[in-house]
């Protein structure tokens, strides 16, 4: 069952006398529970495309159809309600919040998501249960990553959205976090959509979309991803 489908979608960006086509008649459908990477080079547009899907930004044209609701026309606040209720960002840097605890910074999405998960549960899936109480200055990056993921994941997303997620850590620390989103992904049936570059993280995925100057150049279905022990970093 498809979750997301593209249907000709263009961004345009202008500047003055200036437009940049950011996006250019995109169309594809992303099966529901599958972890899908969109691979290009920079300014190809894999980031305009994951904060469309995010609800961050609308298309000049076509069509963005998320659970069966075309999210391309709506307002600002029906895309609040949207992102609060749909989707779950993890971006490179991890924008936890520094005056506030672990638990406090995971607990915050209760009060956004309509049907938010438990934070501790949600610390305890990542392994941190026992530094509920630290700040985020006291973590390590990967750990602070780790944390990001927990507080997505404790909106109860159907979708989770990761722009370049490992690039901000060592190889170790980045195939740990990534062996955490793929069990996330298959214990709590989530779609997982990663942004990257990364050509080794493409190994793992079901479906890899490569994206240049704009356009997809290629869909492929892998029916047997290497797992991330498998990869060679």
């Amino acid at each position: 069952m498809s979750i997301v489908k593209f249907n000709d979608v263009t961004r345009v960006y202008t500047s003055g006398d200036h437009e940049l086509k950011a996006l250019n008649q995109v169309s594809f459908a992303l099966e529901e529970g599958k972890f899908v990477v969109i691979l290009g080079p920079s300014g190809a547009g894999k980031s305009t495309l994951l904060n469309l899907l995010g609800g961050l930004d609308s298309p000049t044209e076509g069509t963005i159809v998320v659970n069966g609701r075309d999210i391309s026309t709506l307002s600002d606040n029906e895309l609040a309600d949207y992102r609060a209720a749909t989707v779950g960002f993890v971006f490179q840097f991890y924008n936890l919040i520094p005056t506030l605890t672990v638990y406090e910074n995971v607990r915050l999405v209760s009060q956004i998501a309509p049907d938010a998960l438990d934070a501790k549960e949600m610390i305890a899936e990542v392994g941190l249960s026992d530094h509920l109480s630290n700040f985020p200055s006291e973590l390590s990056g990967g750990e602070q990553q780790r944390i990001s993921i927990a507080r997505a994941l404790a909106k109860n997303p159907k979708i989770l959205l990761c722009d370049e997620p490992t690039g901000a850590l060592d190889s170790e620390t980045g195939v740990m976090v990534l062996k955490l989103l793929l069990k996330m992904a298959k214990d709590y049936g989530k779609t997982i959509v990663i942004v990257t570059h990364n050509q080794s993280i493409a190994k793992m995925a079901d479906v890899v979309i490569r994206v240049k100057n704009g356009k997809i150049r290629s869909i492929s279905e892998q029916t047997d991803p290497m797992s991330a022990d498998e990869v060679e970093w």
